[in-house]
């Protein structure tokens, strides 16, 4: 007698759980094999189950509550694909985990927020979480941390994480546009989430290094601690000098555990143009994970789209179909220890640029505040913009290595020259 089926509750029926619907229906006998039992789906959740959406769902029951779906008994996985990290996606986990289901889920938000609480209560209940469609879409991630890198003791996760802010950033370098153009363009093209911030404020991909800096460094989920600038601040001109110098601008997340605690950051950071992640196009992904024995890792793939995203979700449900139980974040929940935040203090170089008044001794009072904060000039330009007023001056410092609290010291300081116009912009430069 063959193994009984694996029964999905799928909540969420746009793009992504369209995409696991028409896996499950296309390839129901490579699944199969592959898991050892079939897997399918007998219920599903959303809110108008007469919205056309280019899939047969005749053959499921409906739900328009997902509370009500997670509870279901012919439901053993419940797989939620609906986002947000409270209201509806928060309550009908926490059901399906009371119900006794486990859980596969592409809720980077959700996790981020309420992970070590939801880890917690599946393990106390012998339920498993799995997330690898939340962090880096088609990119088995997650897998690579938990599993085949698990004998190591991780040293650095860094990377690429939001494809709409690497695709605005490369595009601005090879069209040569500036940030307002390709952003609206972004938004018409549908990149953008329905409150843009999330992407270019840098919040989603912040809710992913999150994650990933959980699994590799065996700390509770600590996005509250994550240093988060979007790229809105990025300029053409900055776009430019950066190619000018063999750099690219990449929006780029890096976490570290240190000494003084755990580091990570989500910000614009100059990486060499004929680096991996400086040869990144598009909206492509890429995650780089260094560990003691293995060394560098890179992970290239699709950070997004009903394809990749519902191929993630399937790694996960057949990995469950195959009977393999893991901690949600590599390890039990409650040996997790509370992250200790740390603010990095490892000095680079820095592109630094400003806008200065047409007065004699402006650039004198800079380069003075820079010395004052122990911030050393290795290059110095000025620039021609149609940015900037006909009297005023762009001017594009680059430090030797200096540490960031010099930095912020310097910045803080330029302010009273009384010769800036507007805001300057620090963005570190690193060398991967």
């Amino acid at each position: 007698m063959s193994a009984a089926p694996l029964r999905i509750g799928l909540a969420g029926l746009g793009t992504v759980g369209i995409g696991v619907v028409k896996i499950v229906q296309r390839h129901a006998d490579l699944i199969a094999a592959r898991a050892g039992r079939p897997v399918v789906i007998t219920a599903v959740s959303a809110r108008d189950p007469k919205k056309n959406r280019d899939a047969d769902l005749s053959g499921y029951a409906w739900e328009t509550d997902p509370v009500a779906l997670a509870k279901r008994p012919d439901v053993d996985v419940f797989v939620e694909v609906m986002g947000g990290h409270d209201g509806p996606a928060k309550a009908a986990t926490e059901a399906a985990i009371a119900a006794g289901k486990d859980v596969v889920t592409a809720n980077k938000a959700l996790l981020a927020h309420h992970g070590q609480a939801l880890a917690l209560a599946a393990e106390a209940a012998g339920h498993v979480i799995r997330f690898e469609a939340a962090v880096a879409g088609g990119i088995p991630v997650i897998k690579a941390l938990t599993e085949g890198l698990a004998g190591n003791k991780m040293r650095r996760v860094m990377g690429v994480m939001n494809g709409t802010c690497n695709y605005i950033l490369t595009r601005m370098q090879s069209a040569g546009l500036p940030y307002e153009t390709v952003f609206e363009e972004a938004r018409q093209l549908g990149y953008l989430e329905a409150d843009p911030n999330l992407d270019v404020g840098g919040i989603d991909a912040g809710h992913k290094l999150s994650l990933l800096s959980s699994i590799a460094f065996g700390t509770q989920v600590a996005f509250d601690a994550v240093e988060l600038e979007g790229i809105g601040n990025v300029s053409i001109d900055d776009i430019r000098l950066a190619d000018e110098m063999g750099y690219r601008i990449k929006l780029l997340g890096v976490a570290q555990m240190t000494g003084r605690g755990l580091e990570q950051r989500m910000t614009p950071c100059l990486v060499p143009a004929a680096s991996p992640l400086g040869q990144l196009q598009g909206g492509t992904n890429m995650v780089v994970l260094e560990g003691d024995s293995v060394g560098q890792i890179v992970l290239r793939g699709p950070g997004a789209g009903e394809g990749p995203t519902a191929s993630a979700v399937m790694g996960d449900v057949i990995d469950l179909a195959r009977g393999l139980r893991l901690p949600t974040f590599g390890q039990p929940a409650a040996t997790l220890a509370a992250a200790v935040p740390a603010r990095s203090a490892n000095p680079t170089p820095w592109y630094l640029r400003m806008t200065l008044l047409d007065k004699p001794g402006a650039l004198a009072k800079i380069a003075t505040a820079l010395g004052d904060a122990g911030v050393s000039i290795d290059q110095m330009r000025q620039i021609n913009s149609h940015d900037a007023e006909d009297d005023d001056a762009i001017v594009l410092f680059v430090t030797h290595k200096a540490a960031p609290a010099d930095v912020a010291h310097a910045m803080s300081s330029f302010a009273a020259t009384g010769v800036l116009v507007g805001a300057p912009v620090a963005i570190r430069i690193e060398e991967v």
